[in-house]
C-alpha cells in the first residue's frame, strides 16, 4: 500500500519536475539573452525547479529503499529492466540533481543566468533520457 502510494507520488511529481525544469531553462535563457539583473525575484523559476527536483530525489530514495521490484542477486545485471531500475535510472537521476545543485549554487554566486541555463539544460536532457517512459515497456516485464 505505502509502496504504491510512493510510486504514484513519484510518477506525479515527475510532471511537476519536468514542467519546472523546462520553464527554468527557458527563463534562464531569456534572462541571459536580455541581461536581466540577477536577484532573488528573478531566480525564482530556477529555485522552484531546484526544490522540486530535490523533493523528487527524497521520494525516489525512499521508494528505492523499500521497493519489492528487484533483489540484488547474481545475474541481475543481465536483465536490462532490473538493471535500469536498480542502477541506470537512480544514478542518472542523481547525476542530474547534482548538476542542478551545482548550477543553482554557481549561478547564484556568480549572478549568472548562463550558468543556470547550461547546467539545468544538461540535467533536463539526462532526466528525459532516463525516465521510464511507457514506450520503453519496462513496467510490463516484471511487476
Amino acid at each position: 500500500m505505502f509502496y504504491n502510494l510512493l510510486q504514484h507520488l513519484h510518477s506525479a511529481l515527475r510532471w511537476l519536475v519536468l514542467i519546472s525544469l523546462i520553464y527554468a531553462v527557458y527563463d534562464a535563457w531569456q534572462k541571459r539573452k536580455l541581461k536581466t539583473t540577477y536577484d532573488q525575484q528573478s531566480r525564482k523559476p530556477s529555485f522552484y525547479a531546484f526544490i522540486l527536483t530535490h523533493t523528487q530525489l527524497l521520494v525516489g530514495l525512499l521508494l528505492y529503499s523499500i521497493t519489492p521490484r528487484f533483489q540484488f542477486i547474481s545475474g541481475m545485471m543481465k536483465d536490462h529492466v532490473m538493471r535500469f531500475f536498480a542502477v541506470e535510472h537512480p544514478m542518472m537521476m542523481l547525476i542530474s540533481i547534482v548538476l542542478i545543485t551545482i548550477g543553482y549554487i554557481k549561478g547564484k554566486k556568480a549572478g549568472s543566468f548562463g550558468t543556470i541555463f547550461w547546467f539545468y539544460l544538461i540535467a533536463l536532457m539526462l532526466i528525459l533520457i532516463c525516465i521510464p517512459w511507457p514506450f520503453y515497456n519496462y513496467n510490463t516485464h516484471w511487476i
